[in-house]
């Protein structure tokens, strides 16, 4: 079916937009700069922003903040990336009730106004994108946004915010070497790069290496830091998330997002919140938030459909290290709950480490199938994957694709049906949820 003529005339703007720089990733703010000039200055426009930053958990982190100010009556705009299915999701406009995901008629309007103000000038496509975000921002109302950085921070597009109401680090890890640094501490100095003068900073669980650039960096701009473990603290305690800080003791439900990890990011996202005294429905915003491919149980559809039946299909974006072994801690919590056969589907970028990733399922793995990502995506080839899926003690094989693979799990017949993560890639996971029919908004 073709698309609607919006939908296309958006396509268009965007292939037209990804040639005005030959680099898909090049950190700066001086292109970032001119052209928000030539726009009239949107960033300055925009509500109150809470910054977020981090290697993993952003995405999750926002979306919790989202439900608990959405359950609260607040306008809550979202700038989130990469999108998974459609570009349209890495823009959500606030509205009262609930924000919605912009149109396919407001984006391109956005995007051309940003595509006429450039003239041509060499900009990288999320650097416009985000251009074109800012503008959307601004020219409708809303209480907050909360603003996903990029990739890193000091140089990201969206550090142009001068004074955010807060800047929020999630855990720092070790990912996007090649633009960061090799060190924890060389990443973290990045991520701090978005704290504000006088501005707060609401810091997940750290390492002490990443801690201690990021308490320079606060020191440094005189900002108030609250700190996992020092100024607030949260834990699982009987099925119930418990979040303590100065200001007293919450007793709140588990999320409904699974593993072990989104009792941390729901956390963050409290501490964050209280930090600045915005007004949140903890309760309820704990429980209506949602963010797709983590820990994603996956949806009947003509891709689930190829497993066989009485499989648990599961889908997550994670792609580095601590990814990896947040996974591994979330399966083992499955594991102890209901006992199944694990099978790892598995393809990633050629930028990514694949050992580090897959080092956590050790001894947990029946199986590992690496698949190609689909698209333009400079993947791994699936054979490199597998032969470091053996060279950590795994049976491995390779697949042509995900349906491939699913195809080969249900020749196999094993019993009981196996429990099948498909991670590795965002990419990957925003192909499986197309090909499975899978709604996002």
């Amino acid at each position: 079916m073709a698309l609607p003529l919006p939908a296309r005339a958006t396509d268009e703007i965007l292939s037209r937009l990804a040639a005005l720089h030959p680099k898909k990733i090049d950190l700066s703010l001086s292109r970032m700069e001119r052209l928000l000039e030539a726009l009239g200055h949107p960033e300055r426009r925009l509500p109150k922003v809470i910054h977020v930053a981090g290697t993993n958990g952003k995405g999750s982190t926002i979306a919790f903040m989202r439900g608990m100010l959405e359950a609260a009556g607040q306008s809550v705009h979202v700038y989130t990336s990469p999108h998974l299915v459609r570009f349209n999701e890495r823009i959500r406009l606030g509205a009262p009730g609930g924000g919605r995901l912009v149109s396919d008629a407001a984006l391109a309007d956005a995007l051309d106004r940003a595509e006429v103000a450039n003239a041509g000038a060499p900009i990288t496509l999320f650097e416009i994108t985000t251009a074109a975000g800012f503008l959307l921002f601004a020219e409708h109302p809303a209480d907050v946004l909360l603003l996903e950085v990029g990739l890193g921070g000091r140089l990201d597009a969206t550090n142009v915010v001068e004074k955010p109401l807060a800047s929020v680090i999630t855990p720092v890890s070790i990912d996007h070497v090649d633009f960061l640094g090799s060190s924890v501490e060389a990443i973290a100095g990045e991520k701090a790069g978005i704290i504000k003068p006088r501005c707060p900073v609401v810091t997940g669980a750290q390492s002490p290496e990443a801690l201690a650039v990021i308490e320079r960096a606060a020191a440094k701009k005189l900002a108030p830091l609250f700190v996992r473990g020092q100024q607030w603290n949260v834990q699982e305690e009987g099925g119930r998330l418990v979040y303590a800080d100065e200001d007293g003791l919450l007793d709140l439900p588990r999320p409904r997002l699974v593993g072990p990890h989104q009792i941390d990011n729901a956390g963050l996202a409290v501490a964050a919140l209280r930090a600045v005294k915005l007004p949140a429905a903890h309760d309820a915003g704990i429980l209506r938030a949602d963010w797709p491919a983590r820990l994603q149980r996956l949806a009947p559809g003509p891709l689930s459909a190829r497993a066989p039946a009485g499989v648990e299909l599961w889908l997550d974006g994670g792609h580095n290290a601590a990814g990896g072994a947040a996974l591994a801690h979330a399966l083992c919590e499955l594991e102890e709950r209901y006992s199944r056969p694990l099978v790892l589907i598995l393809g990633m970028l050629g930028t990514k480490d694949v050992t580090g990733f897959l080092q956590p399922f050790a001894g947990l793995v029946r199986e590992a199938i690496a698949v190609p990502v689909p698209g333009e995506h400079a993947g791994l080839k699936p054979e490199d994957v597998a032969a470091a899926a053996v060279s950590l003690g795994m049976k491995a094989s390779v697949a042509r694709d995900v349906g491939s693979a699913l195809d080969g799990i249900a020749r196999e017949a094993v019993v009981p049906p196996p429990r099948v993560l498909i991670a590795g890639s965002l990419y990957l996971a925003g192909a499986v949820l197309a090909a499975n029919g899978t709604a996002l908004g």
